[in-house]
């Protein structure tokens, strides 16, 4: 199973790509299939792909959902 997740634009580069964090983890990224792509917007990134543009209380509110399901899987709620 694959996961999309949102990402945080911290740098725009000019060859089409930009480097996005998550949980403070830096990963280069292909922004080049999303239109006007700004410093601090999150994205939906796949497979090194950004695929989707989120506003921020969207991304917020997956980033918590993905929080929530690590945390019971951690419990051991989902064995």
């Amino acid at each position: 199973m694959c996961l999309a997740v949102p990402m945080k634009v911290m740098e725009l580069k000019a060859d089409g790509t930009g480097v996005c964090e998550l949980e403070n983890i830096r990963y280069d990224v292909d922004i080049s299939l999303i239109e006007n792509v700004q410093l601090e917007d999150f994205l939906i990134v796949h497979a090194g792909f950004a695929i989707e543009k989120l506003d921020v209380a969207e991304a917020n509110q997956r980033l918590q959902l993905f929080k929530e399901l690590a945390e019971t899987y951690s419990d051991g709620q989902l064995d």
